[in-house]
């Protein structure tokens, strides 16, 4: 399996685990996530995967500091229904990275690790996406600005071609080169800039 290059710069976000570490999965309940491991659950690489990826680290740098977080020990919650644009996709990058998860999720051994009833969507009291520490309930709402990093002018003047299916297979693998030159540009050149990736505190 070939990524692009560029996957390997991106930032690797590093979490504890206790429930992994409790069953023996890791040693010392240690998981390192890659921007490929995000690629493989959502299928694919684009702003919105790559965005959500540096949103998780954004608000989880804030609730955290120099700290390692604890997955499993983070609730998040987004404003918009699961069903809206691109929020199920976000979700799904923040359920990897936090272990938060919906109804369904993993409901825990003797009232511990659970990760069940941690993700929110429709929540009508964040602005956008929310992550909140569970042991000191300390809470971060993060928002991405894309503005700053417009698509390419060719790769929207290919897009037509491609919805018709009469690009040719030079046109569909130069769209492919400029739609993941843009990721590359956020996730390596833009990973800590706050005009695109802005976090705040909140009660």
């Amino acid at each position: 399996m070939a990524f692009p290059a560029f996957f390997d710069d991106a930032p690797v976000l590093r979490m504890h685990d206790g429930l992994s570490e409790l069953l023996g999965a890791t040693p010392d309940g240690m998981i390192e996530y890659r921007y490929a491991d995000a690629v493989r659950l959502a299928g694919h690489s684009c702003p919105t995967v790559a965005g959500a990826w540096l949103c998780a680290r954004a608000g989880l740098r804030a609730l955290y500091g120099e700290r390692v977080p604890e997955r499993g020990g983070v609730a998040v919650s987004l404003r918009e229904p699961e069903d809206a644009g691109v929020t199920g996709v976000i979700g799904q990058v923040l359920t990897l990275v936090t272990g938060a998860a919906g109804a369904g999720g993993f409901k825990g051994l003797g009232g511990r690790h659970g990760r069940n009833q941690l993700l929110r969507y429709g929540d009508a009291g964040s602005d956008s996406l929310r992550l909140r520490r569970c042991d000191t309930r300390e809470a971060v709402e993060v928002v991405l600005d894309l503005s700053s990093l417009p698509a390419d002018p060719a790769q929207r003047a290919l897009l037509p071609l491609l919805l018709q299916g009469s690009a040719d297979a030079a046109q569909r693998r130069e769209f492919g080169r400029l739609w993941q030159e843009r990721v590359r540009r956020l996730l390596v050149d833009h990973a800590d800039d706050p005009q695109v990736v802005a976090v705040r505190c909140v009660a």
